[in-house]
């Protein structure tokens, strides 16, 4: 298993020698190597087992770090990445020659974002190059927000796991491109839709799942637990299923059954940055239980409840 710590200049060390270092974010917890060294990017791909013609996301310390990797960058951009960087946003930019091919995918645009987390900040910021940095998880499952998440799957897979505790905001970040005069999200996440458009204007949400991706996580199916996950009304699913033991993840009430086996409550209070918070951690919980199924809801499509909803239907395909 992978050592855990709090130890930036190990973690700058392993990262300078082309190794993998799993790094916290208020997002999720990332699985990192030098963006700009193709062998390190090969190792991220490998280590996820992660098809190459999924992009990934490159990770800079600092705002003013996005010109050294965009060869331009609209105006609405730095207006976006002025107001919300460091935080839960990437943006879609037109690569430089410098960004490896095989980041993107072999497309001509790479996702920038500065993350919101103290010790990644400093690492970055001791670093030479940029880190290109996925969600630390098997492709596919449910993404990490926690350094032991991370340990439990890809602990063979990397010497190091930089301890930063558990991730604010717990999904992954929202990704912004621009086509002409249009702003496009292509994956809703940590910043609300209304945030954005408190900024530019109005943005046009294109989430549409597809099998060769412009961005991380378009594909139908993704984030998802090992077990059958079903969407819907609770109740309804809950009676029909009430043979076999069930796991229950409800964003507010709780749910009595003799056939439920484990439950857990995403916000009693009805807060959709709560339930953001905890969905990747309970999704997890649910599928190490007992139950032989997991049933769940929709939360009010609204904020950040938009986000987890994509990422419940994305769970359940």
């Amino acid at each position: 298993m992978a050592e855990i710590g709090k130890d930036i200049a190990k973690a700058a060390t392993l990262l300078r020698q082309g190794k993998l270092v799993a790094i916290p974010t208020e997002t999720v917890y990332g699985l990192a190597g030098n963006a700009l060294n193709v062998e390190a990017v090969t190792r991220i791909f490998a280590a996820k087992n992660r098809p190459y013609f999924d992009p990934l996301i490159v990770h800079v310390p600092y705002p003013s770090s996005a010109g050294e990797y965009a060869e331009r960058i609209p105006g609405k951009a730095l207006e976006l990445m002025e107001q919300f960087w460091p935080g839960p946003l990437t943006v879609l930019l037109s690569k430089k020659n410098i960004v490896p091919d095989l980041v993107t995918a072999g497309l001509d645009r790479v996702g920038l974002r500065c993350p919101d987390h103290p010790m990644t900040l400093a690492l970055l910021q001791s670093l030479p190059f940029p880190l290109a940095a996925p969600s630390a998880n098997p492709f596919g499952y449910v993404s990490p927000t926690s350094p032991h998440h991370v340990n439990d799957q890809l602990g063979n897979e990397i010497e190091y796991i930089l301890d930063g505790g558990e991730c604010n905001v717990g999904i992954e970040s929202t990704i912004v491109g621009f086509e002409g005069n249009a702003s496009i999200i292509y994956r809703l996440g940590g910043l609300r839709v209304e945030d954005i458009e408190s900024v530019i204007g109005r943005v046009q949400v294109n989430t549409t799942s597809v099998s060769n991706p412009q961005v991380p996580g378009q594909l139908q199916s993704h984030y998802a637990p090992r077990k059958i996950l079903k969407v819907g009304n609770i109740e309804k699913l809950i009676e029909e299923h009430k043979h076999i033991k069930i796991g229950v993840l409800s964003f507010q009430k709780k749910y009595a059954s003799d056939s439920i086996e484990m439950q857990i409550v995403l916000s009693s209070s009805g807060d959709p940055n709560e339930a953001a918070q905890k969905l990747f951690s309970a999704l997890r919980e649910l599928d190490k239980s007992a139950a032989e199924i997991i049933l769940t809801e929709e939360v009010p499509n609204t904020g950040l409840g938009r986000a987890i909803n994509d990422r419940l239907r994305r769970a359940s395909a």
